[in-house]
């Protein structure tokens, strides 16, 4: 095409001056039109509900066995409530402060706690205690998740290599072998003394603000053995500073199936933790029965139980019955190990 007829055509097929501004027009009401309609369902569409957020208190700090159980439920807890379960770290006198502050909230299923053995059967019956509560009485359990096995440890590079060789020891030199704890009156504190007491031994309770502290000392030598939570030594059992001679518990542990129970040395000696979820007494059956139904869909799944195997815990569902059983029944065992001993509050 020649270029002057196609400067002509080219001319042709443009659109005129008034044209473009007809289309300009129109594509201004069009785009008009469209920001109100949806301005106006923005207006007409209710406002998103807010997410419903569920407080999982932990009487001890960060970094140890309840507070790991507590992060680890809140994490599977929460998709199946469909809420946010936040996890606040409430700590002294062996978790009671925390118990204390859910025992007084709403019960209406949003504040709960992550109830320990040592918390609601072992602190309120201690000679002396003055506490705002008793926890065993104010909270309402719910559902029990993992059991703990408890273990007698000592140093990988100190003289004990079995608990015979402990006994002897202590037979031998009474007032001289030592055990250490994460306090007095804690779970660990207590163990020492029932064995104590059935093996006619004469042995001295160091107390150290922990259990962490404690296996420190029985790193450097200064104790001789705790018996403790494993899950509180799962790091030095696993890098082979410590030794594990028994178990604390007649159930045995998944993580160590060839060590021995501590009973089969020493008749009658059973010691096993828990962790449970309790709410605030007087929580509506159909809100408590929620609560248990989905900590036990949890519980059903491949995570939450695989998460506790791994760092020392057993899981064990237990419905809220069963696990007021087991509350009831430990209360009993440690009332008589406390009268025994003399055992008194700090």
């Amino acid at each position: 095409m020649p270029g002057s007829k196609r400067a002509a055509a080219l001319a042709s097929s443009a659109p005129r001056r008034e044209d473009r501004g007809k289309n300009d027009r129109g594509g201004g009401r069009m785009r008009r039109t469209v920001l109100a309609a949806l301005l106006g369902l923005a207006v007409a569409m209710p406002a998103a509900a807010e997410e419903r957020t569920i407080r999982l208190v932990s009487g001890f700090a960060a970094g140890g066995a309840s507070d790991l159980v507590a992060r680890l439920t809140a994490n599977e807890l929460g998709p199946i409530l469909g809420a946010r379960v936040v996890v606040e770290n409430r700590t002294g006198v062996n978790g009671v402060i925390g118990a204390a502050e859910v025992a007084r909230s709403a019960p209406d299923g949003n504040t709960l706690f992550q109830c320990p053995m040592s918390t609601l059967a072992i602190v309120p019956q201690l000679v002396g205690a003055s506490l705002p509560l008793d926890p065993g009485e104010a909270l309402q359990p719910i559902a029990n998740l993992a059991l703990s096995s408890y273990g007698f440890v000592v140093a990988a590079k100190g003289p004990y290599a079995s608990v015979q060789e402990v006994l002897a020891a202590a037979r031998a030199r009474p007032g001289q072998v030592s055990f250490g704890s994460a306090g007095v009156g804690s779970a660990q504190h207590l163990s020492g003394e029932l064995l104590k007491q059935k093996t006619g031994t004469d042995m001295v309770h160091i107390p150290y603000r922990g259990a962490t502290p404690a296996a420190l000392d029985i790193l450097g030598g200064r104790t001789d053995f705790m018996i403790t939570n494993l899950a509180d030594v799962a790091g030095q059992l696993r890098d082979g500073s410590m030794r594990l001679l028994a178990l604390a518990d007649t159930g045995g542990s998944p993580l160590f199936p060839t060590v021995r129970p501590l009973a089969e040395i020493v008749p009658g000696f059973d010691v096993t933790g828990w962790f449970g979820l309790c709410g605030p007494r007087g929580m509506p059956p159909e809100v408590a029965g929620r609560l248990e139904a989905a900590l036990r869909q949890a519980m059903a799944g491949a995570a939450l139980p695989r998460q506790f195997g791994e760092n020392g815990l057993t899981p064990r569902f237990e419905d809220a019955a069963a696990l007021a059983r087991r509350i009831a029944a430990d209360r009993r065992t440690w009332r008589e190990v406390i009268r025994a001993v003399g055992v008194r509050a700090e």
